[in-house]
């Protein structure tokens, strides 16, 4: 095999990870093995410049994440994407604070690399709120909804 280093292929590589939020991604082929990586140097620097100052306020805008405490059942992201939460932009959402929904119903769907996955709900029960916004990117185990 060649040695030659396909351009086309380490960009298409470099855009999943834009796409999918990873840290990492490799690719073989017979002997063939490449592996695109996002700087580790870069995050950590980011990270050491920007914890002595807000270190105060990073906890405190945890504290507002853990909405666990509140009544219900957190619904979280299965996958690293984009939630919507309308099967359109013209389309009414999927669900809103107050719907009772059914086993099996669909939440909402997290787009992940071109592909739609819809979020199903696990039991019946009432929507109590909904976390998060239209086309926003979420991470794996990202609370989206609390169900009653």
């Amino acid at each position: 095999m060649s040695n030659d280093l396909d351009d086309d292929l380490v960009r298409r590589l470099a855009g999943l990870l834009d796409e999918t939020g990873l840290g990492e991604i490799e690719y073989a082929h017979k002997d063939f093995r490449i592996r695109v990586a996002r700087p580790a140097v870069q995050a950590s620097h980011v990270i050491q410049q920007s914890a002595p100052a807000p270190a105060a306020p990073t906890p405190a805008a945890a504290t507002p994440a853990a909405p666990a405490a509140e009544p219900g059942e957190l619904v979280k992201s299965p996958i690293v994407g984009t939630v919507y939460l309308a099967p359109s932009p013209e389309a009414a959402p999927y669900v809103q604070p107050g719907d009772t929904v059914s086993k099996g119903q669909t939440l909402m769907v997290v787009e992940a690399m071109k592909v739609m996955n819809p979020i199903i709900a696990s039991r019946a029960g009432k929507v109590l709120r909904v976390i998060v916004e239209n086309g926003q990117p979420v991470e794996f185990d990202q609370p989206l909804l609390t169900l009653e």
